[in-house]
C-alpha cells in the first residue's frame, strides 16, 4: 500500500514537473500544488538589425516664375554728320543778323551763313541734290545781256542800278529768311546761284525827260526767281526750292494826258 502511494506521487511530481509546478505536501492531507512562474529564462541573443537609412523622396517646390522683360537690341540708325533739326514750322527762325546791315529782302555777305553744315548735308544727300539742283541752275542770269552803259546806245526813262547777285539768304515770297545754297564745294563741284536784279533808283517820281503834260511815274517791276535754299530744321532732307519776288526791272508808267493852261 505504501508501495503503491510512493508510485502515485512520482507520477504527479513528475506530470507537476513538466508543467513547471512546484508539489507541496502538508502534514495532515493531500498534496498542495502551488504554480509559480519559471525563473529560468532562455537566453536570447538578438542579432543587431541594421536598417537602410530611409531616403524619404524630395518634393520639389517650383519658384514663381517671373519673366524677365525681353531685352531687344537697340536698333541703329545712322544719323548724317550734319546733326538736322526739326522742321521749320516747329522752330521758326529768328531775323537773322545780316539782316540788320542791309534794306535789301536779301544778303550778300552773312558772317553765320552754316557752310560747313551745307557742305556736310549736301555730301550725304548728294544724288538728291543735284536733281533739285539741276532744275535751277539752268536758271542762272549771269550770262543775260546786260543794259547800256551809255546814252548813246540807248535811253532809259527810269534811273535803276542793275547787278548780278548772289544771295545768301533772302526773303521768300511767304515772308520767311530762308539760307540760300551758293558757293558750296561739293564732290569738286561748286553749288552756285547767280541771279540779275534790276532796282529803280526813284521808284514812285515821274519819269525823267517825259513832257509835264503827261502823267507818268517810275514803276519797280519784279520776277519770281526759284533758289535751291538749305533748311536746317529738316530731319529728312534738309533741300528745297523755294519762290522769291525779285527786282527786275524799271518802267516809266504814263497815265492820261492833261493840258495846262
Amino acid at each position: 500500500m505504501a508501495l503503491q502511494y510512493l508510485v502515485s506521487l512520482a507520477v504527479v511530481g513528475v506530470v507537476l514537473a513538466d508543467q513547471h509546478s512546484h508539489v507541496s505536501f502538508s502534514l495532515g492531507g493531500a498534496p498542495k500544488v502551488t504554480h509559480h512562474a519559471s525563473h529560468h529564462h532562455v537566453p536570447v541573443h538578438h542579432t543587431p538589425v541594421h536598417h537602410a537609412p530611409v531616403h524619404k523622396p524630395r518634393v520639389h517646390h517650383p519658384k514663381p516664375h517671373h519673366p524677365r522683360p525681353a531685352h531687344h537690341a537697340p536698333v541703329h540708325h545712322p544719323q548724317p554728320s550734319y546733326h538736322p533739326q526739326p522742321a521749320y514750322g516747329h522752330h521758326e527762325p529768328a531775323e537773322p543778323a545780316c539782316a540788320a546791315n542791309t534794306t535789301k529782302p536779301w544778303c550778300l555777305e552773312d558772317a553765320e551763313y552754316p557752310l560747313y553744315e551745307i557742305k556736310h548735308a549736301a555730301e550725304y544727300h548728294y544724288e538728291k541734290l543735284l536733281s533739285l539742283y539741276a532744275d535751277v541752275a539752268d536758271l542762272s542770269t549771269e550770262l543775260s545781256v546786260e543794259r547800256p552803259k551809255t546814252l548813246d546806245e540807248e535811253t532809259y526813262l527810269c534811273p535803276s542800278a542793275t547787278a548780278y547777285v548772289r544771295p545768301l539768304r533772302a526773303i521768300n515770297t511767304e515772308g520767311k529768311w530762308r539760307v540760300i545754297v551758293n558757293n558750296v564745294d561739293v564732290h569738286y563741284e561748286t553749288l552756285t546761284q547767280t541771279t540779275r536784279v534790276e532796282e529803280c533808283l526813284t521808284a514812285g517820281d515821274a519819269c525823267p525827260l517825259v513832257p509835264e503834260c503827261y502823267e507818268s511815274s517810275c514803276l519797280q517791276k519784279s520776277i519770281y526767281h526759284r533758289f535751291l535754299v538749305y533748311d536746317p530744321y529738316d530731319q529728312y532732307f534738309p533741300f528745297a526750292v523755294e519762290t522769291f519776288k525779285l527786282p527786275a526791272s524799271c518802267a516809266c508808267l504814263l497815265g492820261a494826258y492833261t493840258i495846262d493852261h
